[in-house]
């Protein structure tokens, strides 16, 4: 076989790797290379192939908006342009659907975030003898690259970097590393930041200077792999987030759906999910609550019970008291709701972590509720939990798309599951 193959790309695999056929037969994977592309490649003593020469590029090929692409680990899609890549998303979830058992509904509704837009951040500190880099981890390494401009985050959370790493570079607490998560709330950033060494008195004086600098009401602290809490290391200002209508003040670190207008897109597929008829006295069972982003829209249609297993998150939601919600706080991957429990209500509606809903799904399936609407951000993960369903007599009745992860493989997805020849007249429903 010649060190250099010429091959034409057929698809994007999961991950967004071009995929190829070689002429012994096998399948190779390509990255930086789009569907009916021909280029020449190297195989890699992997197996996989190393990109030579684009020889015929795809018409949706497209120049890469940011001068960090391929140094930084955060986006690996850029050369493909935005409806294209909404157009593979959609596939990718379809696809997953159909592993699991399903017919695809024809009217599949998308929705693809702009740039600039994502309002929340997981960044990696590193000191090094230049002064201190913030960014993520280039592909497949543990090196950081330092993010001095970005395509994908809100202008509010890159303008602050310059003046986060001139701080972090006065702080003992950060030895060697540190980990930065910054969400951007209706109050402004808020930030949590765990080092690998202690914050002392002079730590706080520098965190305090910098809240007043650019405006920052709370910052947060915690030790890296530690198992002690954070704390507050600075409060000069309220901390709040409008959710549905509803002001509360979410804990550090809080998980935020990616932008506001994903939260959106994402609220909307959900009450547009559920079922026409039902009535404000129907009983609706929210899984994984977090903080209430759905739970409160919902709580807007009908009784919900929100199982929420962590316990800041689900204080939030409380201090709302919004009377049709009734949080309750359950870690469900260890103590998952009961399927007896579960068939009692009308609908029930997840939103699973990355990993999917593991234990719980087993027990939705045993429940058989007449609708379960499920959030995905992982069709991995979704394909493996709705098998489920279709294994307990589901049919898929919609299925929207929402790409809130620009530039990468990820997605957001919102499906209606409907079980055929339901038990029963659900007198709630008309109600």
């Amino acid at each position: 076989m010649s060190d250099i193959q010429e091959v034409t790309i057929s698809h994007l695999a999961t991950q967004g790797d071009g995929a190829a056929r070689l002429p012994d037969g096998h399948t190779v994977f390509v990255a930086g290379t789009l569907p009916g592309e021909q280029v020449r490649i190297r195989i890699q003593p992997n197996g996989r192939g190393q990109l030579v020469e684009i020889v015929t590029p795809s018409p949706h090929r497209t120049t890469p908006p940011c001068p960090l692409f391929e140094r930084c680990g955060g986006c690996t899609l850029q050369y493909m342009d935005q409806p294209s890549l909404l157009a593979w998303k959609t596939g990718l979830v379809s696809h997953a659907l159909e592993k699991a058992g399903f017919d695809i509904p024809q009217d599949i509704t998308s929705f693809q975030v702009p740039p600039n837009s994502r309002r929340r951040a997981d960044l990696a500190v590193r000191r090094t003898e230049q002064g201190i880099v913030i960014g993520l981890h280039a592909k497949g390494s543990q090196d950081v690259t330092d993010m001095t401009s970005c395509a994908v985050l809100h202008p509010a959370i890159v303008s602050s970097l310059p003046a986060l790493r001139t701080t972090l570079r006065t702080l003992n607490a950060v030895h060697k590393t540190a980990d930065l998560h910054i969400n951007l709330l209706d109050s402004g950033l808020d930030i949590l930041l765990s080092t690998d060494s202690p914050l002392i008195a002079t730590d706080r004086q520098r965190l305090t200077a910098l809240a007043e600098e650019l405006g920052i009401p709370r910052i947060s602290w915690q030790r890296l792999k530690a198992a002690t809490p954070y704390e507050t290391a600075v409060q000069r200002a309220p901390v709040y987030q409008t959710i549905a209508g509803h002001q509360l003040t979410p804990p550090p670190g809080a998980f935020l759906q990616a932008t506001a207008q994903s939260e959106t897109a994402i609220q909307q597929a959900v009450l547009d999910a559920l079922p026409a008829r039902l009535g404000k006295r129907a009983s609706l069972i929210e899984l994984y609550a977090g903080c209430g982003t759905l739970s409160l829209p919902l709580g807007d249609r009908c009784q919900v019970q929100a199982y929420e297993g962590y316990e800041p998150a689900l204080a939030a939601l409380k201090s709302v008291g919004k009377s049709r919600v009734t949080p309750v706080c359950r870690d469900l991957n260890r103590q998952p709701i009961m399927g007896k429990d579960l068939g009692k209500a009308d609908v029930v509606v997840l939103d699973p972590p990355h990993a999917g809903a593991k234990l719980q799904m087993r027990q939705i399936a045993l429940g058989k509720p007449d609708y379960v609407i499920y959030v995905s951000c992982n069709p991995a993960a979704l394909s493996n939990d709705a098998s489920q369903l279709a294994q307990a007599g589901y049919r898929l009745e919609t299925v929207s798309v929402i790409d809130q992860f620009l530039w990468s493989p990820e997605t957001e997805a919102v499906c209606r599951f409907k079980r055929e020849s339901s038990r029963r007249s659900r007198n709630a429903l008309s109600h």
